[in-house]
């Protein structure tokens, strides 16, 4: 048990709260493991308009934090709850930076002043832990959106002995989101700019906060064995392999966890039929479902429909997809893609769904029931990933007895291990070059078993045995925040009695 570790979990996204991708899924899930094992842990993400139209009633707990940005004082206030799991979570509230329509941006382009927005949550946190005298052990930070923090730790906040006992732990979710602004903004952070430096926040003439995180922050993890690999290289690190490199001693790919208390097709609440991998009969309910709400020839039904639950991006596989769907249904199977994103997949897939008709349909947006709802009636889910950190949706379809199509990268490479006939082994099916004949080439694989059903139901039943849970992943990063406090010095260490301030004032309900 880890009763003595106090981390400050910092997130830009946190399911169920506020949620583009699989950020906000592992921000959401790992807590709750890290609870489980005894660690004392609090998430702080901000107060978007997402929260305040959900159902969850945050209520007032500390007004009028004053946050210096650039030469002006903004004052926030905090909102506060507690999870189900007994985890305090606190929303960082300034109104005109986070009520607004989407977390980033439009799927035109992101918004002009996300500097400024992530500027203040990562220097809210920080003085909010130190107004309430919250002297945690390890910050754990997220995506180029908090990688402020860890710089602030060590210029602004270097030596101010609240913050001496603290260790930095950031954590590369994807790499291809790296934080790039104008160096002329650079006094909006209050970062020194002599850190303005090719070893420090510089990256090819602008400012990168994906850059910070990497820099200043004592270890740094990403979400995958694999893709921990490929980011020191050219073809993956994307300009920051340098960076890397000189940090490999401090970088670790820890896979990431599905939280099965989500994604369980033996009590999914989102499904109409629930099944287990002694009994998968019902399935076949779900699939007439997704049928039915899709518009989806009934004739499907005996024939292999494939899934697709992703954000549009390029990154995502989404060219490849386009490339061979008309394919797709020349192997008699059908489409149905759930996701949103660039304005350019959007229209293509839509345009697909429109002239093939009961064929292909396609749902722009985020859905989480139908999320669920495809899980459980695709045959089928399609994961065509230029790189992919780790990715869940592998995971999740494993556990429903959907069979993936992936491509061979990142954790996608580590968790899919392709079905061998002799040995009735393997969760799925994989493929190597980013090509769209390679990607056809699996398809055809995956449904000739399909027609075999011995072979499919047993791929189905190895996949659902599989087990991606947190537990082992969530004792890995508490070794790594347990590194971090050896680290520093013992006399720094010392806990005040203030150090409980956040959970008696949540207690008392102030």
């Amino acid at each position: 048990m880890s009763e003595d570790l106090k981390v400050w979990f910092l997130s830009s996204e946190v399911a169920p709260f506020a949620k583009t991708g699989g950020l906000a899924d592992v921000a959401g899930s790992l807590p709750k493991a890290l609870k489980g094992l005894g660690v004392d842990v609090r998430v702080g993400l901000p107060f978007y308009r997402a929260v305040k139209e959900g159902q969850f009633s945050p209520r007032p707990f500390l007004s009028g934090l004053e946050v210096p940005l650039g030469e002006d004082i903004l004052r926030g206030d905090v909102l506060a709850l507690r999870t189900e799991e007994d985890i305090p979570v606190f929303f960082f509230e300034r109104e005109e930076l986070f009520d607004r329509p989407n977390l980033y941006g439009s799927s035109v382009e992101d918004y002009y002043d996300n500097l400024e927005r992530f500027a203040f949550f990562s220097r809210a946190a920080l003085l909010f832990a130190k107004t309430v005298e919250f002297r945690f052990d390890v910050v754990h930070c997220h995506d180029w959106q908090t990688g402020l923090v860890p710089a602030y730790l060590k210029t602004l906040y270097r030596g101010d002995p609240f913050f001496s006992a603290a260790g930095s732990l950031f954590t590369i979710h994807n790499i291809g989101y790296q934080g790039l602004f104008p160096p002329q903004k650079l006094p909006v952070t209050g970062i020194p700019t002599a850190e303005y430096h090719p070893e420090g926040l510089e990256y090819w003439g602008k400012v990168s906060l994906l850059k910070a995180g990497l820099v200043y922050s004592d270890a740094i993890t990403t979400v995958s064995p694999n893709y921990s690999k490929e980011i020191q290289t050219p073809e993956f690190g994307l300009g920051m392999e340098g960076v890397l490199l000189k940090r490999s001693a401090d970088l670790h790919g820890i896979l990431n966890g599905a939280d099965y208390g989500v994604w369980d097709p033996t009590a999914d609440q989102h499904i109409p039929a629930r099944y287990s991998p002694q009994s998968t009969v019902a399935k076949k309910k779900n699939k007439v479902a997704l049928l039915t709400e899709m518009g989806l020839d009934p004739a499907f039904r005996d024939r292999p429909v494939l899934g697709m639950i992703s954000r549009l991006s390029a990154q995502k596989g989404c060219d490849l997809v386009v490339e061979i769907a008309e394919d797709i249904l020349g192997l008699k199977a059908g489409l149905v893609v759930l996701g949103a994103g660039e304005e350019k997949y959007q229209t293509l897939l839509s345009g697909l769904a429109q002239k093939h008709q009961g064929r292909i349909a396609v749902k722009i947006g985020f859905d989480e029931r139908l999320a669920h709802l495809i899980m459980a009636g695709a045959d089928v889910l399609l994961i065509p990933s230029l790189y992919e950190p780790c990715g869940l949706t592998q995971m999740y379809a494993l556990r429903y007895g959907t069979i993936p199509v992936v491509r061979a990268t990142g954790g996608l490479e580590d968790t899919i291990v392709a079905y061998d006939r002799k040995t009735r082994k393997g969760n799925g099916f994989k493929f190597g070059p980013y090509e769209a004949k390679a990607f056809l080439r699996a398809i055809r694989q995956a449904i000739g078993f399909f027609k075999d059903r011995e072979a499919w139901t047993r791929l189905m039943t190895n996949g659902m045995k599989e087990d991606f849970s947190w537990g082992h992943s969530a004792k890995r990063y508490i070794e790594i925040y347990r590194s971090l406090v050896r680290s520093q010095e013992p006399e720094a260490r010392s806990r005040k009695p203030g150090a409980r301030i956040v959970f008696s004032i949540l207690d008392s309900g102030s």
